[in-house]
């Protein structure tokens, strides 16, 4: 049992992803049909209203003040799932509150259940998608105020994630974020990144326009700006971010071929002074592809582990059913493949023609390739 003290931090156990507190006799009945039903979850309740189950069943109980709990949830969990009034639970969790892309999703039960109330990290920390859930298993109203979901229109903070896209920067997001849901001109321009963007079943509002480049927004005069590219922008195309949120689509394969024991600084330098070289962010590296007899290479591991890439490997005899611009007969002599970067980049990315084919750099050979999302829509 967790002995709840003031001025310290309880020690408990996490085993999943999210926390369901209870402190009612009808929030602990709720609580414990709603884990049966919702896998994934620890509960906490008080000890007063144990059945002698709980061990057995992973129950957490504790006793004391509830708002000692929070301190220990709030840093290890995704989301905390409340059967405490909202009130209370906005007193207990203010003193913890830190950034909306660091704080986990917040979620209030009534006693009754009868409305899931997301109240903290809507977006960012997954609680208007977790209020949605909880609702569906327990048969409750969901109750969501976030704007852009309301008036189901662009969630600037979210756009893309699920493709994997990231934001530059964090500094437009609040003004686009208002001119997106106050229903403002606001130009999206998507150069590089997946189609299939928008999120509703509902048509785009005629307050979103799309455009195929930088330069045709801007002789538009939006009002606020969503550019998806994996390009770093020119000069001329600075003014689109002067209330833009400029996003990173994962669409740049990195091919490598690197002699034994290159050094991870080695393989990263290469990496930034060709992507920088490219006019390309280091940001949309989706991959970084080898052949199969470096996949243990330290440097290679090291460089990928930083980015948190993936490092894709394939075998001599794949890597030869590509057709190559430049086949080496001295690669193959060592290797078994007339290619490693060139055949490597061209596989994961499914592409014939590359951006860059073949680039010697000390210790290294790079190959860059782009997953052609724009072009098959194309066709």
């Amino acid at each position: 049992m967790i002995e709840l003290v003031e001025g310290q931090i309880p020690r408990i156990e996490q085993k999943h992803d999210y926390a369901l507190i209870a402190i009612t006799k009808h929030g602990v009945e709720l609580g414990r049909q709603f884990v049966q039903k919702f896998p994934g979850t620890d509960l906490y309740y008080m000890s007063k209203f144990a059945r002698g189950d709980e061990e057995a069943r992973g129950i957490q109980l504790f006793s004391g003040s509830v708002r000692m709990l929070f301190p220990a949830l709030w840093p290890v969990y995704k989301g905390l799932i409340v059967i405490i009034s909202l009130g209370a639970v906005v007193r207990m969790i203010a003193p913890l509150l830190e950034d909306k892309k660091k704080d986990p999703g917040v979620v209030v039960i009534d006693d009754r259940g009868e409305h899931v109330i997301s109240v903290l990290s809507g977006h960012l920390g997954g609680a208007n998608e977790l209020a949605r859930e909880v609702a569906a298993v327990i048969g409750a109203r969901p109750v969501i105020t976030t704007a852009s979901d309301v008036q189901k229109t662009i969630p600037v903070d979210l756009f893309g994630r699920r493709f994997g896209w990231e934001w530059e920067s964090a500094e437009k997001l609040t003004p686009v974020s208002a001119s997106v849901v106050n229903e403002e001109r606001v130009a999206v321009i998507n150069e590089s990144g997946e189609r299939d963007w928008w999120m509703h079943d509902t048509p785009i509002p005629p307050s979103i326009r799309e455009y195929a480049t930088i330069g045709e927004a801007l002789a538009d005069w939006p009002q606020a700006a969503l550019v998806v590219t994996h390009r770093l922008l020119t000069e001329e195309e600075m003014p689109i971010l002067e209330n833009g949120v400029l996003y990173r689509p994962k669409v740049i394969v990195v091919g490598m071929g690197c002699n034994r024991g290159t050094s991870a600084e080695e393989i990263e330098a290469v990496i930034r002074e060709t992507l920088q070289e490219l006019r390309f962010s280091i940001k949309s590296v989706k991959a970084l592809a080898t052949i199969e007899l470096k996949k243990d290479e330290p440097g290679l591991l090291a460089v990928c582990e930083k980015f948190g890439w993936p490092l894709v490997w394939y075998t001599p005899e794949e890597l030869n059913q590509v057709t190559l611009d430049e086949p080496s007969e001295t690669v193959y002599k060592f290797t078994g493949a007339y290619g490693v970067s060139e055949p490597a980049a061209k596989l994961y990315a499914g592409v014939d023609k590359l951006v860059l084919t073949k680039k010697k750099s000390g210790n290294t050979t790079i190959s860059i390739a782009l997953m052609p999302y724009r072009e098959e829509e194309r066709r």
